[in-house]
């Protein structure tokens, strides 16, 4: 397992965004916190509980030969000193394909401990399709 230090939770996400670009599966490690409690769950995928677990998914996403482009937006962050939530949306996209993705919405967790920041919680979903309101010709006023 990789000591890399990252002096911030958002220094950890860049990290964890670029190994996921590459398929880079021992940068992806050394974001992830070497405490057995980390979570991770994927897109439509079950609950992965301890770092093993969180290993091998990645390992089979990495090797099953598809390269992700992921571009974050709408990044909302609840800091503390040792505890950093992100909530940010993910545009994917497929290399080799035109088709856009739906974006998903993901909850990446970082604590602070002896090495920097390290994730503990990676959570993607798919968000749900956005209905569009009803188009009123006599807007309401709420007083």
């Amino acid at each position: 397992m990789s000591k890399q230090n990252f002096n911030s939770a958002n220094e950890a996400e860049i990290a964890f965004y670029e190994a996921l670009a590459r398929s880079d599966l021992k940068a992806m490690m050394a974001v992830w916190s070497e405490d057995d409690e980390v979570v991770c769950i994927h897109p439509d995928g079950a609950r992965l509980v301890g770092l093993a677990n969180v290993r091998e998914s990645w390992r089979q996403l990495f090797t099953g030969g598809v390269r992700l482009g992921v571009r974050t937006t709408q990044l909302m962050a609840n800091t503390s000193m040792l505890l950093t939530v992100h909530s940010v949306m993910e545009h994917v996209s497929v290399e080799g394909e035109e088709n856009l993705q739906p974006p998903l919405v993901a909850t990446n967790v970082y604590m602070r401990g002896a090495y920097g920041w390290k994730m503990v919680l990676h959570h993607a979903s798919a968000t749900p399709e956005i209905l569009e309101l009803p188009n009123h010709t006599n807007p309401r006023t709420v007083h």
